[in-house]
């Protein structure tokens, strides 16, 4: 029944990525992928939609619409920001300095914090999943709590930079 309904899609989906993307600034190929993606979590919840070509065209729409806020909202680096080849040793040293003031900062956060943000700045690059699994805490949960530790780092910091200026 599900290759079926796959197989049926598939010249649909196709055609309808290749009309949305262009607008949505995306490839037809990524668009399709989410909606693929989308189908096969309904499937997996709610079974097959009731008019698969009716949702599958607003699921091409949809998916468009997130692809081109998703788009509006990020700012492209000016330079690769791990790119160092052409920093002075001055800036170079300002940066470790930044780096070890970030991760003393972190040591001090209260509760996991300073485990959750270490693995998320780790060099290793961890996906969520190794996260969780090291943290012996739910995937979901992640996001959420990522969230309020950097609202805690974002507070420690202000405090510490408003700490140091000088007034008057």
């Amino acid at each position: 029944m599900t290759h079926d309904l796959l197989t049926t899609l598939r010249p649909l989906l196709a055609a309808e990525a290749s009309a949305e993307a262009p607008a949505a600034g995306t490839e037809p190929g990524d668009l399709e992928q989410a909606v693929w993606l989308r189908l096969l979590e309904r499937l997996d919840t709610d079974g097959p939609p009731h008019d698969p070509e009716r949702w599958l065209r607003r699921a091409v729409r949809s998916e468009a619409r997130r692809t081109r806020r998703t788009t509006r909202l990020e700012r492209p680096y000016d330079s690769e920001p791990a790119d160092d080849g052409d920093r002075g040793p001055e800036q170079l040293a300002l940066a470790a300095a930044r780096r070890r003031a970030l991760r003393d900062a972190v040591r001090r956060l209260p509760g996991r914090c300073p485990r959750l943000l270490e693995a998320l700045l780790s060099p290793k690059d961890l996906t969520y999943r190794e996260i969780a699994g090291e943290l012996g805490i739910s995937q979901g949960s992640l996001g959420p709590e990522r969230s309020r530790c950097l609202g805690c780092l974002r507070r420690l910091l202000a405090a510490e930079v408003a700490a140091r200026e000088v007034r008057g």
